[in-house]
């Protein structure tokens, strides 16, 4: 888990993204920006914020990976390779587009571009001592897997 970027216990129980938001000109960023503000119009002198981004959002491309991720991304090279699902989400309040990959058993024939999906935590990777390394994936809104 990269720490700051989200949480499984907002306000609501539910896993949230965590952006910032600058409180100069409203910008939102994901990842999240601790030291400036990157809007090139910003006026400055804004503070940043973390800010829980949408829960839900809409599809605005998806695709397959057929490869191997390089690191840091750990994969067994012994172990069968089974593809995954990316997709991009425009969040819902923020519009801003969001990268993640689509939870285990959703593929691109599942998917359509405006489909409403949801953010959820999901396991990267677990080593041999047992460590889960988390992340988000999407989940198409309304559909049981």
């Amino acid at each position: 888990m990269v720490d700051g970027w989200f949480t499984g216990d907002d306000a609501d129980g539910g896993f949230r993204l965590l952006g910032t938001r600058c409180s100069a000109c409203a910008a939102v960023f994901f990842p999240r920006e601790d030291a400036y503000c990157r809007n090139p119009h910003c006026p400055g002198g804004g503070e940043l914020a973390e800010t829980p981004l949408s829960p839900r959002g809409r599809v605005w491309s998806y695709t397959d990976g057929r490869y191997r991720p390089p690191a840091p991304y750990v994969s067994d090279p012994d172990a069968p390779w089974t593809p995954y699902t990316l997709v991009a989400v425009e969040l819902e309040a923020e519009g801003m587009v969001v990268l993640g990959q689509t939870v285990p058993g959703v593929g691109v024939g599942d998917l359509a571009v405006g489909m409403e999906v949801e953010v959820v935590g999901g396991v990267l990777n677990e080593d041999a001592d047992g460590t889960a390394w988390t992340t988000w994936r999407f989940r198409p809104v309304g559909v049981e897997l």
